[in-house]
């Protein structure tokens, strides 16, 4: 099995998140920085698993052995699916505080049912000899009337999960790792590279 795993990732508390999840695979989880790959990725595709797929696929052509790649977002259904695939890039140069307040406001008609929203991730792996998998997975629940709690990063202080009674913001680490779309899908991945990787070196 190959000993490092990069993740397509700049982002340090997914790469908290990820390492986590992933460290029973006995592979040491670092960034693409840290495996030399510091150019900018076009993520045009249409959807999570596309621009997934083209992350994972940009970063291996430079450094080869076995890379991960997640695009994931939140899906509003009240705003047609917004901001969805573009989720990093709305509102691009404004604080996620400020991102936060002004989807709370674009949804002040939304009745209860009406708020329904959804975390979405979707993770492209792509293993050294070239081939790829890919999982997707969600967390359901809904806009928040204001944002809640200091955990966690970007817009999980607006989504409010019904079961738990709080914010994605407010779940301790291993609470949300259990339950997020990202620890969903990584755990399914996680899957399937230990049967794809084993199979690799018999």
């Amino acid at each position: 099995m190959a000993e490092k795993l990069i993740f397509a990732t700049s982002n340090q508390g997914k790469l908290r998140e990820i390492r986590l999840i992933l460290g029973d695979l006995g592979m040491e989880v670092i960034s693409m920085a840290e495996a030399g790959f510091h150019g900018d990725i076009e993520e045009n595709g249409k959807t999570f698993a596309e621009n997934a797929a083209i992350k994972a696929r940009a970063v291996w052509e430079k450094t080869g052995g076995l890379v991960l790649a997640d695009d994931s977002g939140l899906v509003i259904d009240y705003l047609g699916g917004e901001p969805g695939v573009y989720s990093a890039r709305y509102m691009a140069d404004a604080s996620y505080s400020e991102k936060n307040r002004v989807l709370i406001e674009r949804l002040a008609g939304a009745k209860e049912e009406e708020r329904s929203a959804r975390f979405a991730c979707a993770i492209a792996a792509v293993l050294p000899d070239g081939r790829e998998l890919l999982t997707e997975a969600y967390m359901e629940g809904r806009i928040a009337y204001e944002p809640a709690g200091s955990g966690g990063f970007g817009y999980d202080p607006i989504l409010y999960l019904p079961e738990y009674q709080k914010t994605s913001a407010e779940l301790d680490i291993e609470e949300k790792n259990k339950i997020s779309h990202r620890g969903k899908a990584l755990e399914l991945i996680k899957e399937k590279l230990k049967e794809a990787l084993g199979g690799m070196e018999k």
